[in-house]
């Protein structure tokens, strides 16, 4: 069976049951684990399905997927966005990372950064940078987020506006095709705003998906990015308004 005619019964699978495995794919259609493996590939770049360990979901509009499944999504990808952006960021200044995987990894990618002065609302990262004796950590404060280790609302956000940041790192749930920064959690959505008006310069990192993605909540604009790194040329118009907005785009080999 071509993937012409596995396609659409892949969907009705993931319709019917929430969710499709690999394994139990390449048993249904009696392919090879990286047959499947393509397919998936092939429609969560589509922005039919959303990948996730082991398989994939639908994509939703209004809910983002788990943060363990969101951590093995395209996570090679991340680590060559993030090692990317690290070497953008120089020693000695002080800097944001928000909530997200794709922070994450930057993190891990400034182990050996010195005399940096760290502040995120993300415990992940916290823990992260821990590892780097050169680095002084300050955590924002907010109400804890279980799922991910972001920290949110109100005390979050007043705790950024005593700031002034020479560079901010943030990341995004979904990126429209008109250049807007979309998230799910109306309370992060603040507290990514106040960084962005916290910090002379800002730096996005995301990887192509986002693209294929939706949310309801509008952060801000490509427009207020200074530099956007990312996996794979964006679309023509996409990029042209970017060029028009003075935002750098910077693709990873």
């Amino acid at each position: 069976m071509s993937q012409t005619f596995r396609h659409p019964e892949i969907l009705e699978i993931a319709r019917r049951e929430g969710k499709v495995t690999v394994e139990g794919l390449a048993q249904h259609f009696d392919v090879t684990l990286q047959t499947i493996r393509r397919d998936l590939t092939d429609l969560a770049e589509a922005g039919r399905l959303e990948r996730v360990h082991g398989g994939a979901v639908l994509p939703s509009g209004t809910t983002n997927i788990g943060y363990e499944e969101r951590r093995s999504l395209r996570s090679e990808a991340k680590r060559d966005i993030a090692r990317a952006c690290a070497k953008l960021i120089p020693n000695g200044i002080s800097l944001f990372l928000n909530i997200g995987t794709s922070t994450e990894a930057v993190a891990r990618e400034l182990l050996h950064h010195e005399n940096l002065m760290v502040v995120t609302n993300n415990m992940n990262v916290a823990n992260i940078l821990a590892e780097n004796s050169d680095c002084e950590i300050i955590v924002t404060g907010g109400q804890l987020r279980r799922a991910d280790g972001g920290l949110v609302g109100n005390l979050a956000t007043e705790t950024i506006r005593h700031f002034k940041f020479d560079l901010a790192v943030i990341g995004c749930s979904a990126l429209d095709g008109d250049g807007d920064l979309l998230d799910f959690d109306f309370q992060e959505v603040s507290v990514s705003q106040s960084i962005l008006s916290q910090s002379r310069k800002t730096f996005l990192v995301a990887d192509h998906t986002k693209l294929s993605r939706s949310a309801p909540a509008r952060i801000a604009s490509l427009a207020d990015i200074d530099s956007f790194v990312t996996d794979r040329p964006l679309p023509t118009d996409l990029a042209a308004a970017c060029e028009r907005w003075n935002t750098r785009i910077i693709v990873t080999p």
